[in-house]
């Protein structure tokens, strides 16, 4: 029986949403087949295990989580990945894990910081690689990717808040080029938050003080008219890719917001709130969402599951991509089950998934048997074998 680390949380405005993200999923991981070890990150950056964290009650008051779970280090040893005591003299071993399972969300978690560390020891995890990771989580550089490879993206303009600062007049200038109504985003945030849509100067210059305020690049769209906005989620590795239902985006807002997200939704029992499944589009601009989809997940060099979302213009037909959810809310669960797959078939695909991604890969070639250092006396007789 495999033990999967499911690690959430983490220093990140999402970090709340994570913790939610991830208790769902903790209790719906098939006991038979996974032991569930509960990682969570602090927003302190501290990490603490412990049966307790799959409760969501515990999470009423966060000041409480260093008194009911123990404080741990994820490090390797030897063959083992480890979860080690962090206060005991001796760092004794509290428990081991053979699989990470990230549910994180947001900036200093989901944009490859943590999967960089789960590389860096050589532990199996599922979802993106780090490159993935930080493509879905920088909204420019993946727009201009995408874009590269012909993938259709709204217009946009963005910047940093420095250059912003020096050259306001300039920028302000090249956004309305654009024509209003224009969407302005932090460019690395999740969740709708710090998104604010402006329909002039005044509006522009608020929404933009307001982005700067949670991240130092930020991104300003032109808005598709007769917008509707629909979601499609992609789950798999490598050739292995399977697109779920389109599902569309219901709100009375100019976008989705983070509060018809969560908020809206905290007291239901049903977490596909704010979508509706299927959506309810022509079979050709159906398949043309299910191509785009599979396509821009393998361009962004993704993995595990991702949803992802698009911009429609209702009476024209056109299609944009506007961002991926590379580990979304509630995993995208609801967007399969009326395929006929159960949220803990979905968990089931996703370990396996990276077990075997995992054990493919380590058959690639990493390092070679010969070593330059064998032969290496110092900086002159190096320079003289290279020359």
């Amino acid at each position: 029986m495999y033990k999967v680390g499911v690690i959430f949380g983490g220093e990140s405005v999402e970090h709340e949403i994570s913790i939610i993200t991830a208790v769902q999923a903790m209790n719906h991981i098939d006991k038979d087949k996974y032991e569930v070890i509960p990682l969570y990150i602090s927003k302190d950056r501290c990490w603490y295990t412990g049966d307790v964290l799959r409760k969501m009650s515990s999470y009423k008051n966060l000041d409480n989580i260093k008194k009911i779970a123990k404080e741990v280090i994820l490090e390797k040893n030897g063959n083992e990945y480890v979860l080690k005591d962090k206060n005991s003299l001796f760092k004794k071993i509290v428990n081991t894990i053979d699989i990470a399972f990230p549910i994180v969300h947001g900036k200093g978690v989901e944009d490859g910081s943590l999967a960089g560390y789960l590389e860096l020891i050589g532990i199996p995890h599922v979802g993106p690689s780090i490159l993935g990771a930080s493509l879905g989580q920088d909204k420019v550089v993946q727009k201009l990717v995408l874009k590269s490879e012909g993938i259709p993206v709204t217009d946009f303009v963005w910047f940093y808040d420095y250059e912003y600062q020096n050259n306001q007049k300039d920028l302000i200038q090249k956004i309305e080029k654009l024509t209003y109504p224009v969407i302005v985003k932090p460019a690395r945030l999740g969740s709708s938050v710090g998104i604010n849509v402006a329909k002039n100067k005044e509006e522009l210059e608020e929404a933009i003080e307001d982005a700067i305020s949670y991240d130092e690049k930020i991104l300003v769209e032109k808005m598709v008219p007769n917008l509707m906005e629909v979601d499609c989620a992609v789950v798999g590795y490598k050739d292995q890719l399977v697109h779920s239902l389109i599902g569309e985006m219901l709100t009375s807002s100019d976008y989705l917001t983070f509060e018809d997200k969560y908020l809206k939704s905290s007291k239901s029992k049903s977490s596909n709130t704010g979508f509706k499944i299927p959506a309810k589009l022509d079979s050709e601009l159906t398949n043309k969402i299910y191509d785009l989809s599979i396509q821009a997940f393998k361009v962004l060099d993704l993995s595990g599951v991702t949803r992802f979302d698009f911009l429609v213009n209702s009476k024209t037909k056109e299609v944009y991509v506007n961002e991926p959810n590379t580990i979304p809310g509630s995993l995208a669960f609801f967007f399969f089950t009326p395929m006929k797959k159960e949220y803990h078939e979905l968990l089931n695909d996703l370990i396996d998934g990276a077990i075997n991604n995992y054990k493919e890969n380590k058959k690639k070639i990493t390092n070679f048997e010969s070593n330059v250092l064998s032969t290496y006396d110092g900086k002159d007789s190096l320079k003289n074998k290279l020359s």
